[in-house]
Order: C-alpha cells, then structure tokens, then sequence
C-alpha cells in the first residue's frame, strides 16, 4: 500500500513537472503600434519554444501608464529614451544582465552609454532616427538648410510646414539661439517660444502637423518640412526631388529602446529576447520592415554600401555627437514647457 502511494506520487510529480515548466516559457512583450516585423515573432518562438504574448501600445504615455498600474505584467517595454530616464528613476527597470545579451556588442557605440541611461544599465537601443528638416530641391537653396534658421527665412514666407510637437518645436527655436533643447532657464525659454510667436505672426508657417507632412511633401504642397529622419527616408524613396538635412546648430537624437521591468516574472526570456532582436539578421528584417535607422552595426554591414552610405538611414558618428536626447523634464519644467507652447499655438497667423 505505502509503496502504491509513494508510486502514485512519484507519477504526480512527473506528470505536473513538465506543465510547470511549460507554463514558465512565456516572454510578455509590450511594445508600440506596428513596430515590429511579426514573423521574427513567429521565428523567435520556433527558435526557443518560449511563447510571446505581444502587446501594443500607442504613445509613451499609455505606456508609463500600465507599467506603473501592472507590476510583473510585463517582461520587454519599448519605451523611448526620456521614458528610460523616468522609469529609471522611479525604481521600475531592473538592470540588465549582458552576459545573457552577447549581440549588444552589435549595437552602434556612438548609441552606448547615453545620457538617459548611462552604462546602458536599463536599456538597449531598438530604432533611433534624428529632427531634421525634409525639403524640395528645386524649392529650396541647400546651404539653406544647414541652418535652422531656414524656418524663419522670408524666402519661404508661407510654405514651412512646422511640428506640432512641444519639445521638438521649442528645441529647434533654443538650438538656433545656441542653447540646450533640454534648457531648464525660464530666460532661454520665454526667448524661445518669442522666437515662435514671430515665426507664427510673420506668415512663415503654412500649417501644423506631425505625421502627414511627409506625404505633403510628396505630393509638393510645400517647400520644407520638419520631420523625423525615417518619415524623410520614406517620403525621399517616393520623390527623388526631395532632400534631407540635419542642420549644423544641432538636432534631436531620439532611441526607442527595450527594457526590463522591476517586476518582470521571466527575466531570463526577457534577455533571450532582446539578445534575439540584437542578432544582425533580425536587426536587418525589423529595420526594413518599420523604415527607421538601425542601431546594429552589424546588420548595416550585411545591407550594404547603399544603406551605410544614405545620412537619412545612418547619420554619421559627428551628426550625432552635435545632437542631444531629449532628458525627462520634472513637472515644474513640463508646465512651463507646456505654457509657453500654448502662447504659441494661441498666436493669431499671419499672412
């Protein structure tokens, strides 16, 4: 009888083992709208026989939002840089183990090492682009363009199409006048948003808007634009009349990265993970698929001359080093920010 009992244990323990064990090879994955190649998902999990359990969502906001809400919830984030800083600092990210991510040797070093995360101890860079200024060649003088201050020239009076973004805007108009995009001097900032009450009253800007200006732009409804470098890239390979600058004051380098929450229930998978989306041949299908720049050297290489040659798709190490991150503003600077704006969209155009 006793050995009955413990035969039918042993066969209990047995039979539950492998359910347990299967049970843990989950990843939970949160990442934004469309910014994936799914089938590396498929692929991964055909690879390890780790589940991914995909997640979506839509601004860094929503985001910031359900991490904070959900602890153990999820295992990878894709948070941008800022959003690093400030999950960062509040005891949300675990650090990262790169014994167990060996291809974040892949990873770009002019990327390493940032200022919203130094040592990269919470994150490792996914896609990255740069500001810049989109404009027509036959519209617009290219010494022009190498300069901020093309978005304040009489030339193009009317035909400015201006970002709609509170940072990006109030930083290009700091940069011009020689100060951080992440400038924390009420002075520096009411001189700033002047600068765009002037833009705005002089008739300069024909519109505001974020992601349609890039079909604008083809379609030729205006001279220049500002936008970011893979909206530039996208709308250059539909009109070859169009070109991209990075002007010489400097710009913004944004980095969507990948992160490990605190409370994550499979760090090891998560690491599998991110080690797999660092692997070059994975790097190079993400990167076509969602059209920003790579940050995996190794991928650059195996798409060539013509994609490492292209300053839209791989800014040059000197591009870079002249731009800044975006620092995650306190709320007090936020307000400010966000004020000062608001005079600016409340501004009566010109004509």
């Amino acid at each position: 009888m006793i050995l009955l009992i413990v035969l039918s244990s042993l066969l209990c323990i047995a039979l539950l083992l492998p359910a347990c064990a299967l049970a843990q090879e989950v990843v939970n994955v949160f990442n934004w709208e469309d910014y994936i190649d799914e089938s590396v998902l498929q692929d991964f999990e055909a690879e390890t026989g780790i589940h991914v359990n995909y997640m979506r969502f839509t601004t860094n906001e929503d985001m910031l939002v359900q991490v904070e809400a959900n602890p153990g919830a999820f295992d990878v984030v894709f948070p941008s840089e800022y959003c690093v800083e400030r999950l960062a600092n509040k005891g949300l990210l675990a650090e990262i183990n790169y014994d167990n991510i060996p291809n974040f040797q892949n990873i770009k070093e002019s990327l390493k090492n940032p200022s919203y995360d130094e040592g990269n101890a919470h994150s490792v860079p996914y896609q990255w682009g740069t500001l810049g200024i989109l404009y027509n060649t036959e519209m617009v003088d290219a010494e022009d363009v190498k300069t901020w201050n093309v978005l304040w020239n009489e030339k193009y009076k009317g035909q400015v199409l201006m970002m709609n973004s509170i940072r990006d805007a109030m930083g290009i108009a700091l940069k011009l006048q020689g100060y951080s995009m992440n400038s924390t001097d009420y002075a520096q900032l009411r001189a700033a948003a002047d600068l765009l009450i002037q833009q705005k009253q002089s008739g300069m800007v024909k519109a505001y808007g974020l992601d349609e200006f890039k079909d604008k732009m083809v379609a030729g409804e205006a001279a220049l634009a500002v936008v970011y470098s893979g909206d530039a890239e996208y709308a250059i390979e539909l009109n070859d009349k169009l070109a991209y600058s990075v002007p010489d004051e400097g710009s913004n380098v944004w980095v969507d990265c990948m992160v490990i929450p605190k409370d994550a229930k499979n760090k090891e998978n998560a690491e599998k993970f991110i080690n797999y989306l660092c692997s070059p041949e994975v790097a190079v299908r993400n990167c076509e698929a969602i059209g920003y720049c790579c940050p995996n050297d190794a991928a650059i290489e195996l798409m060539g001359e013509d994609y490492a040659s292209n300053p839209v798709m791989n800014p040059s190490d000197e591009t870079v080093a002249n731009c800044e991150y975006f620092n995650d503003l306190d709320a007090t600077w936020l307000t400010v920010y966000n004020t000062l704006w608001q005079e600016v969209l409340n501004t009566k155009q010109g004509n």
